[in-house]
């Protein structure tokens, strides 16, 4: 019987895929060192586990309800996949070619840069009630909104406003801004596509 990866992978690989030292037992636990690890079954073994552990889902639950195709169920064949991308240095996005995607499948996943990768997440649990870009201003009594700039990392303020809806737009108008800023250095025309669009039908 093949122990299956997550509950759900088949680790087919013909090599072995970690490499790791023996350390003893510590504190009545056997330790080891990792030593290598296959970049290939590491991307592989971490979307099944955003995909898969409960564990994972309680402290990253927007996760919840992600699938993992039934082709790349099986190690072997997620990575005949990734040999033919871009991927060095970059992260598997499910979501940038078809928003709110919840399946990982050969033909809705890219592998983006991580200044693209921060771009897109809304973080939409610390905002709170307020709609994206925007936060409540206890020293203005006012809206505030306000937009992290890729290039720089740091975020860019876009002054108060009464209402939140203005706010919004206001953030709106400077994400477009930035996305098409982002697209023009991208090297994918599927990515560069996919952010001159991302922000056109809030």
């Amino acid at each position: 019987m093949v122990k299956l990866t997550l509950g759900v992978g088949v680790n087919d690989a013909d090599y072995v895929v970690k490499v790791s030292q023996e350390l003893g037992i510590v504190d009545g636990k056997r330790k080891k060192k990792l030593l290598w690890a296959c970049p290939f079954y590491m991307r592989w073994r971490n979307m099944l586990l955003r995909c898969y552990s409960e564990a994972y889902h309680k402290k990253t639950p927007t996760y919840k309800g992600c699938s993992v195709c039934e082709e790349w169920k099986y190690f072997s064949k997620f990575k005949a996949w990734m040999e033919t991308q871009d991927w060095q240095g970059k992260e598997l996005d499910k979501d940038l070619l078809f928003p709110k995607n919840k399946l990982y499948s050969p033909d809705t996943c890219v592998f983006v840069d991580r200044v693209v990768n921060s771009f897109l997440v809304e973080r939409d649990a610390s905002r709170g009630e307020f709609p994206i870009g925007v936060y409540w201003s206890k020293w203005h009594n006012k809206y505030m909104a306000r937009c992290q700039n890729p290039f720089t990392g740091k975020y860019e303020y876009l002054g108060v406003f009464i209402d939140p809806e203005e706010a919004h737009q206001a953030w709106l108008k400077r994400k477009q801004e930035l996305s098409q800023n982002l697209a023009s250095v991208q090297t994918d025309t599927r990515i560069a596509l996919a952010l001159i669009t991302r922000y056109t039908d809030y």
